[in-house]
């Protein structure tokens, strides 16, 4: 009666819950069906939260998905967040709403056409697959790189879906891997992991420009990459460790593999592969663990085994992390000491054993300390083992009595410590210490059974006690295979076990009938009775084994007229040398899988796997990669859009009765274009001329006074008019020396002391002018001031410590710097859009010293010429994640348009825009490197109170931007 009350009461909790679900969800509906777009709001929230939770929500589904078309925009990201979830069982219903997600994705909000596109994607209906293309290609070609990105994780959702779309969806991936937002990187490699792996060819164009970007893209994108690019370059470059003579284990013929390294031409790494090594290597400080598992794993497969150390120290701090993380980094550091034991040595006591370690956590890292036990550290492991022994954790001790066999079967010296230290275990309270004890014994004295008779002797009276079915196993082939260094013992064991071998496990039944065999060939006497109620036992046993292992034997001992011809030869066969084991890791082998992959971990291939590459034996042709770098430009870059109107003015119809000056002018332009065509003429001599050109049009535009006859010569030379302003801005910059009033004085910072330089004081500013050896480069103006009575020679920059991808121009060296004088130098760095410092050495004739540069962001960017139209229409292409705004309280002196220009453009390298309104003041500029558009705006309103907006592709440069500008503008 008592548990059918219990049921009962079970019964009726869940019909409640059932009911107050139901109401719940009739509540929802009622809130959706509203007309307020509050109570739909909400509904949604809870409906979401309900999901979260893990409850089940699909019968909203008609509910919400009549919601789709909703204007309010809140309501509509979370019906697409509904959707994404149960489009894939809603089919039927979701198809009856593809028209509203294919307006969706012409929505002016970028979050809402991703999200459109989401759901398209998660829909599973053949039928639409060319809708669902059609939207992918529209999605690939958006302004906006988050669509960019939605798109290419929704590549292989239709390639799951249709397979045969995959020529169509690989053009898709092709002009995606061109773009150069690091928001889609990512996400644009693995669908190319997924769909054309093979394609290889699709990724020597974006090899570099993948390199370069990897520190700014997201951690997930990084892992992707990274493991992308390592089975790249495993196809493309040659092995860096291909002339090691003397393999790991040093075994190798060394006369051989001299001979060898003779006919090897000496190894020269390719560019492409250095610049792969060198742009991951910051990575292993991410605080990300799978993005530095992912790092480690590259430079094991990849990199010259004399830098393959600089891994161990990111995977020791890894350690420092959760267990499971542990587990899988545990995993992959096995692996590797048994190719590269050295370079995880210095961090031997990283792998000592804590009590509070889960057991799989103890067994890795035992294994990892025998991997790197040799002759220096055994006796410090030793000791560590003889503590782990007294664990309470059974499987642990196991674990570490194995440990033990294998650091004696390696290292020769400890061989016999370690079994007598096993033999002591013998006496051990715990059967299953004393059973593994046995286990491990056995196989060591198999190494030499002669100097260890004594053991032997010892463990055959363990068998009374001992009743672990694998330790009474080993004890009697230990027995048997050495009978002759115990003829008194071991018939008086085969006697007692005789005696209970109905009551034995199979196992020991195996071995009692083989020690029986062996002693019947060796002490017949003694043991031919023995031998055959053994036999005749085991012919009626229940294992089918058992029965066809005593008649085999039966046939071969035992001579009789049917015997076969085997019987002669039953000697040999019993009694033959065994060679001794070898005790090996389980992880030997593992290094054949691809480390930090799921395969690895599991040791068996796991599915969508991808092998490793080999090596080439010869190098591909590395110019496959040389591709002209074009960075970025926008709309309003002045050349770009002076040769597009150029070209529109000649296509466009002109009066037929030209005058003829103007023809006169063209054929002397188009003369001049061809001799400089001829004669290579260089930059500087083809701008001279353009600035004359420039200077004529102005002169003749100032000095005309017809209006129309003005109005029709702006026509004509307008392109000459806006080259003119772009070439002021890119070429009139104030010098340190005359800063103009509008920016100030540019601020100098200090490079080296005159005390730390022993005399020698450098100081350092961001000049603001274009570098003439590279317009993608910094340049920095690096001031010398010689404090001491001894002139300076040889000062030089020695050896750059560059970070991810950075580049420095060649440094202009100072022969002599005499006492008390000062001497200025111009120099190059990209930073590549970023605020990393550039480290490197600064050196003079007799000293060396370390030196950073850190660039303020807004020193990162160059200013643009841009109208005011201009400026709204790419203001309105960078929203959302792309538009960072900050209010604030102007500072006591920051009263005044002048004041909050002079701060703005004192903080940033923009150049001011026009503006109609007076509570205004726009900037713009671009960045160095990748020529990614800055725009700022500052809105003043009463009370001192205002807003800055930043619009920037690249969000951190903008978060970093708001921030200096916030501070320059608050105080």
């Amino acid at each position: 009666g008592r548990w059918s009350i219990c049921g009962i009461t079970g019964n009726f909790t869940n019909i409640c819950v059932k009911i107050s679900l139901s109401c719940r969800h009739d509540d929802l509906k009622e809130m959706l069906d509203s007309n307020k777009d509050s109570l739909k709001l909400e509904a949604m929230k809870r409906i979401v939260a309900m999901i979260a939770r893990g409850k089940n929500a699909s019968d909203l589904f008609p509910a919400v998905v009549k919601n789709v078309a909703c204007k309010n925009i809140e309501v509509k990201k979370l019906v697409y967040v509904y959707l994404v979830r149960y489009a894939e069982e809603q089919q039927d219903l979701a198809l009856l709403s593809i028209s509203t997600f294919q307006r969706g994705l012409k929505d002016p909000n970028q979050l809402i056409r991703a999200s459109a596109l989401r759901v398209l994607s998660s829909i599973r209906v053949t039928i639409i697959v060319p809708i669902m293309m059609l939207a992918i290609k529209e999605a690939a070609s958006d302004m906006s790189p988050y669509v960019r990105k939605t798109a290419a994780h929704a590549i292989p959702k239709l390639y799951s879906l249709d397979p045969d779309q995959k020529d169509q969806l690989i053009e898709v991936i092709e002009k995606l891997l061109a773009d150069k937002t690091t928001l889609v990187a990512g996400s644009v490699v693995m669908a190319f992991e997924e769909v054309c792996p093979e394609r290889i060819d699709l990724i020597h164009k974006n090899y570099r420009k993948l390199c370069n970007l990897l520190i700014d893209v997201e951690e997930w994108g990084q892992v992707v990459i990274i493991n992308m690019l390592t089975r790249y370059a495993r196809t493309q470059f040659l092995n860096p460790n291909a002339n090691v003579s003397v393999s790991a284990e040093g075994k190798e013929d060394k006369v051989e593999a001299a001979a060898l390294v003779v006919k090897r031409k000496p190894y020269v790494m390719d560019p492409d592969h250095r610049l792969l090594l060198r742009n991951t290597k910051p990575l292993l400080q991410s605080r990300n663990a799978a993005v530095v598992m992912a790092v480690a794993q590259l430079y094991f497969h990849l990199a010259p085994k004399a830098e393959v150390g600089v891994i161990a120290k990111a995977l020791v701090r890894l350690m420092r992390s959760h267990s499971e993380v542990q587990y899988v980094v545990l995993q992959n550091v096995a692996t590797m000491t048994i190719k590269r034991r050295g370079m995880f040595e210095p961090y031997l006591k990283s792998f000592y054993i804590r009590s509070t370690d889960p057991t799989q956590i103890k067994v890795l890292k035992l294994e990892v300390l025998t991997n790197l036990a040799n002759e220096t550290n055994i006796s410090t492991i030793l000791r560590e083992f003889q503590t782990y022994i007294k664990s309470m954790d059974k499987d642990f001790v196991a674990a570490t009595i194995q440990a033990i066999g294998r650091c004696a079967t390696n290292i020769g010296e400890v061989r016999d410590t370690c079994l007598n230290g096993l033999v002591q275990l013998l006496s051990n309270r715990d059967e299953l210490v004393v059973a593994e004890s046995v286990v491990v014994i056995k196989k060591l004295l198999q190494m030499q059974p002669e100097k260890h008779s004594d053991i032997i002797k010892h463990m055959a009276k363990l068998t009374d006690n001992i009743q672990v079915p694998m330790a009474r196993a080993s004890i009697l082939w230990l027995i048997g295979e050495y009978c002759e260094h115990v003829p008194k013992i071991a018939p008086d064991v085969l006697r007692k076990m005789a005696k209970s071998f109905t009551n034995e496990e199979d196992i020991v039944k195996l071995q009692i009938l083989n020690l029986a065999a062996k002693l019947y060939l060796t002490n017949s006497k003694q043991t031919k009775l023995l031998t055959q109620y053994v036999l005749n036992l085991a012919k009626y046993d229940q294992n089918y084994d058992i029965r066809d292992r005593a008649r085999f034997i039966r046939q071969l001992i035992v001579p009789t007229d049917k015997s076969g011809a085997l019987s002669k030869y039953a000697k040999k066969l019993f009694l033959a040398l065994k060679p001794a084991p070898v005790l090996e890791s389980p992880f030997k082998d593992r290094d054949h899988f691809q480390l930090g992959s799921l395969s690895h971990l599991l040791n068996a291939k796991a599915g969508g796997y991808q092998e490793l590459p080999d090596w080439p034996e010869s190098a591909p042709d590395p110019s496959v990669r040389n591709v002209e770098v074009k960075y970025p430009t926008c709309s309003m870059n002045i050349e770009q859009s002076s040769t597009e109107e150029q070209k529109k003015s000649t296509k466009s119809k002109e009066p037929k009765d030209r005058s003829d000056s103007e023809s006169e002018d063209e054929e002397e332009s188009s003369t001049e274009s061809s001799e400089s065509e001829s004669e290579e003429e260089s930059e500087s001599d083809t701008d001279a001329k353009k600035k004359k050109k420039v200077l004529l049009s102005i002169s003749i535009n100032h000095t005309l006074q017809g209006t129309s006859l003005r109005y029709y010569i702006l026509k004509k030379w307008r392109i000459y008019v806006s080259f003119c302003v772009a070439l002021l801005l890119k070429c009139s910059f104030p010098s340190p020396q005359a800063a103009s009033p509008t920016c100030g004085p540019l601020k100098t910072y200090e490079l080296l002391h005159r005390i730390t330089g022993e005399g020698l004081a450098v100081t350092y500013c961001f000049s603001r002018r274009p570098f003439t050896g590279d317009p993608h480069m910094v340049s920095v103006q690096i001031q010398f001031t010689n404090n001491t009575e001894v002139e300076a020679r040889s000062l030089r920059v020695l050896e750059p410590k560059l970070q991810s991808g950075m580049r420095i121009a060649e440094f202009p060296e100072i022969d002599v710097l005499p006492p008390g004088e000062i001497s200025t130098v111009v120099m190059g760095i990209d930073f590549c859009d970023s605020t990393q410092a550039a480290n490197f050495q600064l050196c003079t004739h007799t000293k060396k010293f370390f030196v950073t540069i850190q660039p303020p962001v807004g020193e990162l960017m160059m200013p643009i010429f841009m109208t005011e139209n201009e400026f709204k229409k790419e203001q309105g292409q960078l929203m959302g994640m792309n538009e960072i705004t900050e209010k604030l309280t102007l500072g006591e002196g920051c009263r005044g348009d002048h004041v909050i220009i002079q701060r703005v453009i004192s903080t940033a390298n923009l150049s001011r825009v026009p503006c109609g309104s007076a509570m205004e003041c726009r900037f713009a500029g671009k960045t160095v490197t990748s020529g990614s558009l800055v725009l700022v705006t500052v809105v003043t309103k009463e009370e001192r109170a205002a807003q800055v907006t930043v619009n920037c592709e690249k969000m951190l440069i903008g978060t970093m931007l708001v921030k200096d500008i916030l501070q320059a503008l608050s105080q």
